[in-house]
């Protein structure tokens, strides 16, 4: 039923096959984010039409507003969200960190106050995988803590036994042979914890692994030393998620370092916010110098958006507030990741990614190629 294989390998970045349930996925990857069972926005088919392979929904939102019970009554997620490709669900995890004011953690679990009307609500390890086993995802998420970044060691020792105790209570939670578990790897930006807490992880043989804890705030540099350290730990024959990782930039460092899964609100939001990627950057279409291009936003892109509208349009959408905008941004930047992955796919297959990474170096920081870029490039060689 789980399944995965690796197809090609360039340096440490490589192409695998995952199966799942409903369908088989082609990583290296990127999973939109849909927080509410719905990537904002976009509709399903056209998520289909840009390359979305997986799409990922959150155990916390979704426990307060449906709620899981309603969802599994419905058929699910599959059922309930029309999306009929493979789900990821997160445990509600992150939630501790992001949610931290409203949040009280001890050994039992979370208890959390709900951000909709207050009322108080306990997310256990076994609470989180009953929600997600209620909610059908193909993959879900053990039950972990995020620490913040700054946080001291002792504190991220302490969290990362505490993860590894509530890994081991979701493991005896789940009850569903049809959904792959998948452990979060914590320490901080801690190399020794680190290391131990993705050796004592991957102890458990499951399906997957995740590298959790980063992208919270910590330098480059730092988060691509554990990156580089995790993907070296962590087992060939498993694919391998970088949580919370959606800048184009850093999915081309990780995917040289041998990760295979990603996710982050960034394409989507960026675009709500009035922002286009592009190969060197991005674009700001709520400036007025752009009311008079003709051009689309990328010429070399395939998406609904550049085939169809004029960045004179696209920015008199932005300033005007018009939701259309936001929609077709989205839809654009979505679309930019799904092609880069599929590019360093290509590049992987063909042995050439360390010339495809600098290649995207170049373009998008010119001669300023910033040192943890760097490191992570030579890391992929090694």
């Amino acid at each position: 039923m789980f399944d995965f294989h690796l197809l090609a390998q360039s340096g440490r970045a490589r192409v695998g096959r995952f199966q799942t349930p409903h369908g088989a996925v082609t990583t290296p990857l990127f999973m939109p984010v849909g927080t509410q069972a719905s990537v904002k926005g976009l509709l399903p088919r056209d998520l289909e039409a840009i390359g979305s392979q997986v799409l990922l929904a959150n155990t916390y939102h979704l426990l307060l507003r449906p709620g899981p019970d309603r969802v599994r009554a419905l058929g699910g997620l599959h059922g309930f969200a029309g999306w009929q490709g493979p789900w990821l669900t997160d445990s509600g995890g992150f939630q501790v960190m992001s949610l931290g004011h409203l949040c009280r953690i001890d050994e039992e679990g979370v208890l959390f106050q709900s951000h909709l009307n207050g009322d108080l609500i306990q997310l256990t390890p076994e609470r989180s995988i009953q929600v997600q086993e209620a909610l059908g995802a193909d993959i879900v998420m053990a039950f972990d803590e995020c620490p913040p970044y700054p946080s001291s060691r002792a504190y991220l020792q302490a969290s990362l036994e505490r993860t590894l105790r509530w890994l081991e209570r979701s493991i005896k939670a789940k009850t569903r042979p049809d959904q792959a578990l998948f452990g979060i790897a914590q320490g901080g930006v801690d190399l020794g914890l680190r290391r131990r807490s993705t050796l004592e992880t991957i102890r458990f043989d499951l399906p997957g692994y995740a590298i959790g804890g980063l992208a919270v705030g910590e330098p480059k540099e730092a988060m691509f030393r554990m990156v580089a350290l995790s993907t070296e730990l962590l087992p060939q024959n498993r694919p391998r998620y970088l949580m919370g990782v959606g800048h184009p930039e850093d999915l081309v460092a990780a995917i040289g370092l041998g990760v295979d899964l990603f996710d982050c609100v960034y394409p989507t939001r960026t675009g709500r916010f009035g922002y286009a990627l592009v190969p060197e950057g991005r674009l700001n279409l709520k400036s007025g110098r752009h009311l008079e291009e003709a051009l689309p936003i990328d010429p070399g892109c395939d998406c609904y958006t550049c085939q169809t509208f004029s960045r004179a349009y696209l920015s008199h959408l932005v300033r005007a507030g018009e939701m259309l905008g936001g929609i077709l941004l989205s839809l654009h930047n979505l679309r930019y990741l799904h092609r880069l992955t599929e590019q360093a796919r290509e590049a992987i297959q063909q042995g050439r990614y360390e010339a495809f990474a600098q290649a995207f170096a170049e373009r998008r920081f010119g001669k300023a190629v910033p040192g943890w870029f760097q490191m992570a490039l030579e890391a992929h060689a090694l």
